[in-house]
């Protein structure tokens, strides 16, 4: 037999409601998760401006939108506080220009002896150190300055009357033992050498308050003690030019 066809309905033209209803809830849910987002990233973003504020002591008020407002006390002291700060940093720069325009004053008076390897002038963060080995100050086993040695240091003195920064003199021996009616050990040629220096610079005009003698025996060798070239090294006296040590700049928090 044959089949009979299958009886169409009528179209349907109100379909593309379903679609267009999906859609739009889909949409609305959409908005409503961005909102909800957005919020909790604008809760969480006033707490942790609160407590930032907190940690670094700002005590100022959370305005709309977590933007802290200082008071008008905290911003005058945020003001001295740069100010201060500003200062400081002058003050140190200027310091180190000093201690560089002191160090090539040095070198240029004693460039001789400096390309002779006898001395060396440096910068650190204590000051300007002058190194001068002990063979062009002493004899062996004495702490009474040569005359050579005597003219050198005046020079050195000359340079430093015109400063004003407290001046470190330090002796330095080798490990080889001494054990004289003057000089039992190390320690006592030590400081006599520092101590001959520090006299020769009071003739010279250096006030005394500045100046600091040190006797370190044959503590802090520069070289081996195992050979003459390196027991040579060692036995050295410093003259160091102490720099102010910095201040600690404040935090606008106050701490």
């Amino acid at each position: 037999m044959a089949r009979r066809a299958k009886r169409q309905g009528p179209d349907n033209h109100e379909r593309w409601m379903v679609s267009y209803a999906d859609f739009i809830t889909l949409l609305f849910a959409f908005f409503v998760v961005m909102y909800g987002i957005s919020s909790v990233n604008e809760g969480k973003y006033k707490d942790f401006s609160v407590s930032m504020s907190q940690v670094f002591g700002q005590n100022g008020t959370v305005a709309e939108g977590g933007v802290i407002r200082l008071s008008e006390e905290e911003l005058n002291f945020k003001a001295l506080v740069d100010k201060r700060n500003a200062r400081l940093a002058e003050k140190q720069r200027k310091q180190n220009e000093s201690l560089q325009r002191l160090g090539e004053r040095l070198n240029d008076k004693l460039a001789g002896f400096v390309n002779k390897g006898a001395m060396s002038v440096s910068q650190n963060e204590r000051g300007v150190t002058l190194d001068i080995n002990a063979s062009m100050l002493f004899l062996p086993g004495e702490a009474s300055l040569q005359a050579e040695a005597v003219t050198t240091l005046k020079d050195v003195a000359q340079i430093l009357t015109t400063e004003e920064m407290p001046v470190e003199v330090e002796g330095y021996t080798d490990n080889l033992p001494i054990s004289t009616l003057q000089f039992p050990s190390n320690w006592e040629l030590s400081s006599a050498r520092a101590s001959s220096v520090v006299r020769l610079f009071i003739a010279q005009g250096i006030e005394a308050e500045r100046l600091q003698a040190i006797g370190h025996a044959d503590n802090a060798p520069l070289a081996t003690n195992d050979t003459p070239e390196g027991r040579a090294r060692n036995r050295r006296v410093t003259i160091t030019v102490l720099a102010a040590p910095p201040e600690a700049p404040l935090q606008n928090g106050g701490n």
